[in-house]
């Protein structure tokens, strides 16, 4: 929080598809927490659908996606698309996990922020979304 008349900078961390391993999704949602935001973690096996729809009911300013089954192609591009439908431009697409920086170039042209490999500082990840929502949110 930046000042007493803001709210916290909302956070929703999200596994997509049949990826079962959680534990960086956990990390990056405690880090993300203890740097005083709010974070809402879905939880594992969540559609493309299921986090849009819970990124537009929470209000959020950030979906952050982990994958490490190598569908991030399909998986971004599906949230993009989803939230270009809902008319939603103000919330970033960030991510990270197992994504080769070919397919990560990939997806930074469509419209996906910054993508963290595993081990990424938290720090360095919780500086770039308060840089990104200062420069484009408002609340």
């Amino acid at each position: 929080m930046t000042s007493e008349n803001q709210r916290p900078i909302r956070v929703l961390i999200a596994k997509v598809g049949l990826d079962g391993h959680d534990r960086g999704a956990k990390v990056i949602a405690t880090a993300l927490r203890d740097a005083g935001m709010e974070v809402i973690y879905t939880g594992l096996r969540q559609t493309p659908e299921m986090v849009v729809r819970a990124a537009i009911q929470e209000d959020v300013d950030v979906i952050g996606v982990s994958i490490l089954s190598g569908a991030h192609n399909t998986v971004f591009r599906r949230i993009l698309d989803l939230l270009e439908a809902e008319g939603v431009k103000d919330i970033l697409l960030t991510g990270g996990g197992i994504i080769p920086d070919e397919d990560a170039h990939s997806l930074n042209a469509l419209g996906v922020a910054r993508l963290f490999p595993p081990g990424a500082n938290t720090g360095e990840i919780a500086d770039y979304i308060r840089e990104w929502v200062s420069k484009n949110r408002s609340f």
